[in-house]
């Protein structure tokens, strides 16, 4: 057994934190099920695929995944690593979402029209995920340059966008949205989303090196 195994077996059984994950993805899962429903009643089957082609939608759907993982690890006392990577993963992006919406989309029609929905999803889950992963710091450390391929996966949703775009004629988000300015606009905005992402992926990954136990010297 390697000695990162060893450490995470070792994590001690927390069934306050198991109970308190448990909650908020059900949570989650709710509210997604419930905007699910009402869209499939109000406009039908057809939108279904837009649906899932929110940013907000995919980032709540990770975030519930991985507390749900999280849930169980907590209940058994052992944490995987690649849930580490996971519950890394599903901070930075929920962060992304949050906080551009927050900044840019609170007067935008961006298809959650029931108000507890748009709450949970914007709002809740950001905030409880944040929280979640200072709580619970992953041991070791995730240093950096594995950090990094969190990134991988916005700048392909950036890539679905554009591309799916044109086909369907629908844009999830304005700033994505090329017909009316063109893409310089478009590229603008992606640099600056790419650019708070890359400070998310830092500071997520960086905060971890709180957990990292000090020597005897580094106390002194």
């Amino acid at each position: 057994m390697s000695s990162i195994d060893a450490t995470r077996r070792g994590a001690s059984v927390n069934r306050g934190l198991a109970l308190f994950r448990a909650f908020f993805a059900l949570l989650g899962l709710a509210a997604l099920v419930a905007q699910l429903t009402e869209l499939v009643g109000r406009t039908g089957a057809d939108k279904v695929g837009n649906f899932f082609s929110y940013f907000t939608i995919q980032s709540n759907i990770i975030v519930v995944v991985a507390l749900f993982f999280a849930a169980g690890a907590a209940w058994r006392g052992h944490t995987p690593r690649w849930l580490d990577f996971l519950r890394g993963a599903a901070t930075v992006y929920i962060s992304i979402t949050g906080v551009v919406y927050s900044l840019l989309l609170t007067d935008i029609d961006v298809n959650v029209p029931l108000p507890w929905v748009n709450v949970a999803l914007h709002y809740t889950l950001p905030t409880i995920a944040v929280i979640d992963w200072l709580v619970d710091l992953p041991r070791p450390c995730i240093r950096l340059r594995g950090a990094l391929l969190w990134l991988s996966y916005p700048a392909l949703y950036l890539v679905y966008s554009l591309v799916r775009g044109p086909l369907v004629d629908w844009y999830p988000y304005p700033f994505l949205d090329p017909r009316p300015s063109g893409y310089g606009p478009v590229l603008v905005m992606s640099v600056l989303i790419a650019v708070a992402a890359f400070v998310f992926v830092a500071v997520a990954a960086l905060s971890t090196k709180l957990a990292e136990p000090r020597s005897p010297r580094d106390a002194s």
